[in-house]
């Protein structure tokens, strides 16, 4: 029986992944120190599925986590989603940015060439590592933005160029993934994912767009929009997500050093306009939006180029948009009353 070590297991992706080990088999090993909002619940939710062992941790402790593979030296693979998430978070605390996002991925690293391990280690990185991308042509068509010459969206050859606190250490604990690959052999793969979302997404401001505006829509709040709206983004839906890690996970022998873009790709682009369109004719209702700044470093356009993860691990999206949003839109109504809780029914004043 396989063992599955997933970091920051508690959270919206990561509950959605260990679920999706449990119940495939595997000893889940749920790793979280429950800091985020909704997170408990998340740990309750997984006992459905199956057992799994839960181990309350924070991965910026390096001897917690070479004492953590000291304990589960039989792990096959690593799921790596713990992390500081929000761009405008690390604008804010850009120490502690560092900390969870590089020396935190650091340290698991370590802990696993401490004891000789070598599972494969997946490692979920961000498309933020790209930056504004300012010298990439942009034109505005039909009410949103667009890439002028690449229709199939950004491969993985563009400069990084960071651009914000959180761009450069996801970036740069990217990096730190793929050399001990490279120098210390353990088989690792970065996958740098665009605007994920679904189910158990409890959805914050600064981090989980589509989410947000659906909770937004359907508790009747006022929702901010940074910039004019028109920016695009590709969405993909979790569980497209996850049957990507699974596969370059089964293909490690190609997949093993290498960074892929995972995302909608160009058909699953929206603008923000858009989705509040969207949300508001399968609503019913208006939704009531402000403008306000853009957010440094966002990017007028996102779309992943995915065709090297297409080729590698014969991997694309089956959820479209449309499926997608209202599948968490009804899962949203569904349970009212907890994002209330959380969030409050409406709009401040």
């Amino acid at each position: 029986m396989p063992k599955t070590i997933v970091t920051g297991g508690a959270g919206f992706i990561g509950c959605n992944a260990a679920r999706r080990f449990i119940e495939k088999g595997h000893k889940v090993v749920v790793l979280d120190n429950l800091s985020r909002k909704g997170t408990k619940d998340n740990v309750e939710w997984l006992r459905q599925f199956g057992e799994f062992e839960f181990e309350k941790l924070d991965i910026r402790d390096e001897k917690a986590m070479v004492d953590l593979f000291g304990r589960h030296k039989d792990v096959d693979q690593v799921i790596h989603l713990a992390g500081q998430v929000a761009v405008t978070t690390s604008v804010l605390d850009p120490r502690e940015d560092l900390e969870i996002n590089i020396l935190g991925t650091f340290n698991l690293l370590e802990g696993l060439r401490a004891h000789s391990l070598k599972p494969v280690f997946l490692y979920a990185s961000t498309n933020k590592v790209y930056g504004g991308m300012e010298e990439i042509p942009v034109e505005e068509k039909n009410g949103r933005y667009q890439y002028a010459h690449l229709p199939l969206g950004i491969d993985e050859s563009v400069n990084l160029d960071f651009h914000s606190p959180y761009g450069c250490s996801k970036g740069a604990a990217e990096q730190y993934v793929r050399d001990y690959w490279r120098i210390y052999g353990i088989p690792t793969v970065g996958l740098r994912q665009s605007c994920i979302y679904g189910l158990r997404q409890l959805g914050m401001e600064d981090q989980g767009w589509v989410a947000w505006f659906i909770i937004c829509c359907v508790l009747e709040r006022e929702v901010t929009i940074f910039g004019d709206g028109k920016q695009v983004r590709d969405a993909l839906y979790v569980q497209d997500l996850l049957d990507g890690y699974e596969a370059a996970i089964a293909n490690i022998k190609k997949t093993a050093g290498q960074i892929y873009n995972i995302g909608g790709g160009p058909d699953n682009m929206l603008s923000l306009l858009e989705l509040i369109a969207y949300l508001e004719e399968f609503s019913g209702r208006k939704m009531n939006a402000r403008f306000d700044d853009w957010r440094p470093g966002d990017q007028p356009v996102f779309v992943s180029d995915i065709r090297k993860a297409r080729e590698h691990f014969g991997w694309q999206p089956q959820v479209s948009l449309k499926q997608g949003i209202e599948r968490l839109y009804n899962w949203v109504v569904d349970n009212r009353e907890m994002f209330q809780a959380i969030h409050g029914a409406t709009a401040p004043k």
